[in-house]
């Protein structure tokens, strides 16, 4: 086990690059075996981990560039071993669901390499290694969407490899300037993320650091009004696409904020939690009502993810166990239920080359297996008692209902608009009589297609009804990072030097 996370990593990459030499006809086979494998080691990595721990745990540490303080540093805690597992198990879902036609040898490559850097970025504890992994997953998606996607492909991977570039290198920059900080502060140089932790600063200096990393974690959350790129990313790329980007990448800008933004400045956080929590509202009412509007399915469940992601950022700037905890587990739930709604959008499409609603009615007649399954990710998405999405929103509200009842009445109303557009699209789409005589023809979900969603729709049922032992792995290590921004906000220092705090937690093997 002491060098799993290597292996989660690079057997990846390792796999793509042998993938060239794999025959067209077996590349399909090749990368669900691939994902597979990869899916496997991540639970014998869940299995292995001790959940009565917060600490770092499988750490490995090897020096790069000693004189800077660069060094390959992985670790995985409860905040990042779920954003793990449910990487790998939807990555192998989408590849068991790929639909493509053209080129799918280099589309299962490109996929095998995103999902390496995925990995990465979750199980990154020095910040240049972060930042590698953070910037190369621009790579492949870009590749995906400009080259399988739809008619504005290239205009859309453009638009998003600007937006989340741009914010990245504002990123560099404040990590940069930590480790400047750390220097001016110690002596000794190093993009350790765990040592930036112990790291006390100013508030003046909190405060431009938070801005610098904020742009780069809100560009790709996305948070309103960095929000743009995402619909059109959405109604651009192929299917797969869509589901990896609603299911993991977004889910890298709300783990930057827990694992950078809220240990390293906490007096900065506390101070913009209001403003936060405007922007999060903005996003769960606007961009729900935006949802309502739209007349292509796949834009509803783009527009819905943005509005869900607003519930994310509320809980993370709720400062306290709760809200936090509520919110990591929304980000899995998220990412089951989006990544699943995509997926059966892409079924659809497949089968009448159209996405808007008014070619629909009916189907619920004509594909009652899909209609059902449909049913159940939408109730999911709605936060319906029972499921997924239940839990981590319920958790979310009663976390920030302790720093402001109000606003979190406002947010509540994110249940009732997303039950409004979600329930009107699947009136639209799947009741009343059969309009089109297209519809007529279609058939149900193939094999292929139940085995892909049957399991998304058991961790759908089984996470909403025992969500506990999830729910206290996270909470270590959530604790842990609490504790460590009221130790270091508490100290007199703080208000005007550079103080580093003693070690808090231990890392284990």
């Amino acid at each position: 086990m002491n060098s799993i996370l290597s292996i989660l990593v690079f057997f990846p990459a390792l796999a793509a690059m042998l993938g060239f030499v794999v025959e067209k006809n077996s590349a399909r086979a090749y990368g669900i075996s691939i994902a597979a494998i990869e899916f496997l080691l991540s639970l014998w990595l869940w299995i292995s981990f001790d959940s009565t721990s917060g600490a770092m745990q499988f750490v490995e540490y090897i020096p790069l560039i000693k004189d800077f303080g660069i060094s390959y540093y992985l670790g995985v805690d409860g905040i990042s071993l779920f954003l793990i597992v449910m990487t790998t198990f939807m990555t192998l879902i989408g590849m068991m669901s790929l639909s493509i036609k053209t080129d799918i040898k280099n589309m299962i490559i490109t996929l095998l390499f995103l999902e390496m850097t995925m990995v990465g970025v979750f199980v990154a504890l020095d910040a240049i290694i972060f930042y590698l992994f953070w910037e190369l997953s621009l790579v492949p998606m870009l590749y995906i969407i400009g080259a399988w996607g739809g008619p504005l492909r290239v205009y859309a991977a453009i638009k998003f490899f600007l937006y989340t570039f741009a914010g990245s290198l504002i990123m560099l920059v404040g990590m940069l300037y930590m480790a400047y900080i750390f220097h001016e502060a110690s002596g000794v140089w190093t993009f350790s993320i765990t040592e930036w932790h112990r790291l006390a600063l100013p508030i003046d200096t909190q405060l431009w650091l938070f801005a610098a990393f904020f742009l780069g974690f809100a560009i790709k959350v996305p948070m309103f009004p960095f929000h743009t790129w995402l619909p059109y990313a959405h109604g651009q790329a192929p299917t797969i696409g869509s589901v990896i980007l609603a299911a993991v990448l977004l889910k890298m800008g709300t783990y930057g904020f827990v694992r950078f933004s809220l240990p390293m400045f906490p007096d900065a956080s506390v101070m913009m939690i209001l403003p936060i929590a405007i922007l999060s509202l903005i996003m769960v009412v606007y961009t729900a009502m935006i949802a309502y509007a739209q007349k292509d399915i796949k834009q509803v469940i783009a527009y819905s993810s943005v509005s869900h992601m607003g519930i994310i950022m509320l809980g993370l700037f709720a400062m306290n166990s709760i809200g936090i905890t509520g919110s990591i587990f929304q980000m899995i739930s998220h990412g089951i239920v989006s990544g699943a709604l995509f997926m059966l959008v892409g079924m659809i499409y497949d089968r009448r080359h159209t996405k808007l609603m008014s070619e629909f009615g009916g189907l619920a007649s004509v594909m009652p297996k899909f209609a059902l399954i449909f049913g159940v990710m939408l109730m999911a998405s709605v936060g319906l008692p029972l499921t997924i999405g239940f839990v981590g929103e319920f958790m979310v509200l009663m976390g920030f209902f302790i720093v402001s009842p109000f606003l979190t009445v406002i947010a509540g109303t994110s249940i009732i608009l997303g039950a409004v557009y979600m329930l009107a699209l699947f009136k639209k789409s799947f009741f009343g009589p059969v309009t089109n005589d297209e519809n007529l023809k279609l058939n149900d979900l193939t094999g292929t297609e139940i085995a892909a969603l049957v399991p998304l729709v058991i961790v759908v049922i089984w996470l909403g009804i025992a969500p506990s032992p999830m729910l206290q792995t996270i909470d270590k290590s959530v604790n842990n990072t609490l504790i460590l921004m009221s130790h270091k906000a508490q100290l007199p220092e703080t208000k005007n030097t550079i103080f580093i705090a003693p070690q808090s937690t231990k890392e284990t093997k």
